[in-house]
């Protein structure tokens, strides 16, 4: 069912720009997303109790306003256009925010209900934040929290762009419209096969490390520029054998025999799990810091402030 409040029922937002006004109502955006989830106008419809006639009418015209096609429409296919990708993390914010906004406000201060969104990186994704999440559960059973799995650099674009309130991974330089709090620092380690010649070593050089085939993340990476920054300044230069994009691929690689790995602290207990050994890597000493990223020109809503409070005071415990 299309679930609106009467005095909400016919309300279009303004979106204002140096050049014109667009009015966008919240029916069209209900609409744009139910089809883009559901990828049929006929199921969009029985979702939102709505003739088909009717949610065509609605994306017409949404489409018309923006000024861009947001489908492509075939005989037996829908799917969304590269403009209907990039708009779809908006809209689906900007309706779960109204509907917080009409619902109880009582409830909302004392934080009977809410919405968290959060980008995480993988590994902070998989190892760290499940804890919180349930912990902060236990404490706000009302609260949904929704979390993103992505990588390093998908986190800061979500944030910028308003897709999630917040983000947790790896930062490096600044960047425009975030803020960035520092949680807790990760040491680097050297993660080995089983009788790996290095593995009898408590502590591992980083020039050492450069005359085996390794493993870590590709460049453009924050972690990876983190890295290359700091072992500029010793006059190393880290030369990849593989370069992936997850850490657990750079496990799953170590693991299959293809060389040695770069993984944090985060990784150890998982990468330890499957055999692999870890060892220390000095000279220089790196760590990753891990941060909590803002967008400094929006303010967080009760349920996400309360989360980010509560992250914060865990992180004083110190790493996960």
């Amino acid at each position: 069912m299309l679930a609106e409040t009467p005095y909400l029922k016919n309300t279009r937002i303004a979106i204002y720009s140096s050049r014109f006004t667009m009015n966008i109502s919240l029916r069209q955006l209900r609409v744009f997303v139910a089809v883009a989830e559901a990828l049929s106008f006929t199921r969009a419809g029985e979702a939102l109790d709505l003739p088909q006639s009717s949610v065509s009418t609605q994306l017409r015209e949404l489409e018309e306003v923006l000024g861009l096609r947001l489908f492509d429409r075939h005989t037996r296919m829908l799917r969304l256009t590269e403009a209907g990708a990039e708009i779809l993390p908006l809209a689906r914010k900007t309706l779960a925010d109204l509907d917080a906004v009409v619902g109880s406000s009582a409830e909302l201060k004392t934080l009977g209900r809410g919405r968290v969104s959060i980008a995480a990186s993988s590994v902070q994704a998989a190892l760290v934040l499940p804890r919180l999440i349930r912990l902060f559960g236990e404490r706000h059973p009302g609260i949904r929290v929704e979390m993103f799995d992505v990588s390093q650099d998908e986190v800061l674009s979500m944030v910028q762009s308003g897709a999630v309130d917040f983000g947790l991974g790896t930062t490096f330089g600044s960047h425009q419209q975030l803020g960035m709090r520092s949680l807790w620092h990760e040491q680097y380690f050297a993660v080995l096969p089983p009788g790996h010649r290095l593995a009898k070593r408590r502590e591992i050089a980083w020039r050492q490390l450069l005359e085996e085939p390794l493993i870590g993340p590709r460049k453009g990476n924050p972690v990876r520029t983190l890295l290359d920054f700091a072992l500029a300044g010793e006059g190393l230069v880290l030369n990849l054998r593989h370069e992936t994009s997850l850490p657990l691929t750079i496990a799953g690689m170590v693991e299959g025999g293809l060389g040695v790995g770069i993984l944090t602290s985060s990784m150890r207990q998982l990468a330890e799990a499957i055999g692999l050994q870890l060892r220390p890597i000095h000279t220089p000493s790196i760590q990753r810091e891990v941060v909590l990223v803002l967008h400094t020109g929006r303010s967080l809503s009760p349920a996400a402030k309360k989360f980010s409070e509560a992250l914060i005071e865990w992180s004083r415990k110190g790493p996960p």
